[in-house]
């Protein structure tokens, strides 16, 4: 892991986003390495999946916790493991203007949509209902306000004819697989200093 920046994958499924990160950074020449997966879900299978892999994987339960007493246990993980920039991969809990603010230009998402375009929820739906012919994801820098970050890096898709948000989610996830590990080399590779 010399030279390369630490980064920690926060979940809550399957990670399949995840998984893509640490394939990615098993590549020599990359210039970031998982170092941690953190959890919201205790029974999330991205958990097994990061541990199969042979990242150190924790699950931090959200449920039945104050915000700030999980945000706490969450600062304190990523503190112990000397992690550098945290990446959001269908972590499905809101983190706080404190949390993203101590973290400012260190803390990424990955959306499926062309933001600006349907931030939040059931994006694929939403598009289709809309008409959009164009369709995708993005990775953007975590802010206060949810989806609203500066943009690092999208990937666009053509909406075909016929399309059910089923098929539309299938093609954009495998975009998101392709996209988030090259938006995560673009971060960490800045320069030392650098807005990251």
């Amino acid at each position: 892991m010399s030279g390369k920046k630490r980064v920690a994958v926060l979940v809550s499924g399957r990670g399949s986003n995840m998984a893509a990160l640490i394939e990615a950074a098993g590549a020599p020449a990359y210039p970031a390495a998982i170092a941690l997966v953190v959890s919201n879900v205790v029974d999330a299978p991205a958990l097994a999946r990061a541990t199969a892999a042979g990242v150190p994987a924790v699950a931090i339960a959200s449920a039945g916790k104050t915000r700030p007493a999980f945000e706490a246990a969450l600062a304190a993980a990523l503190e112990a493991a000397r992690i550098e920039i945290v990446c959001l991969a269908g972590f499905m809990r809101v983190l706080s203007p404190g949390f993203v603010a101590r973290r400012s230009g260190r803390l990424i998402n990955i959306h499926p949509s062309l933001l600006p375009a349907f931030p939040g929820l059931d994006t694929h739906a939403r598009a289709l209902a809309a008409g959009a012919g164009r369709h995708g994801c993005t990775v953007h820098y975590v802010t206060a306000e949810v989806d609203a970050g500066p943009i690092i890096a999208q990937a666009a898709i053509e909406v075909r004819t016929g399309e059910t948000v089923q098929s539309l989610a299938e093609r954009v996830l495998a975009e998101e697989h392709r996209l988030y590990p090259l938006a995560l080399a673009l971060v960490a590779g800045a320069a030392p200093g650098a807005a990251i």
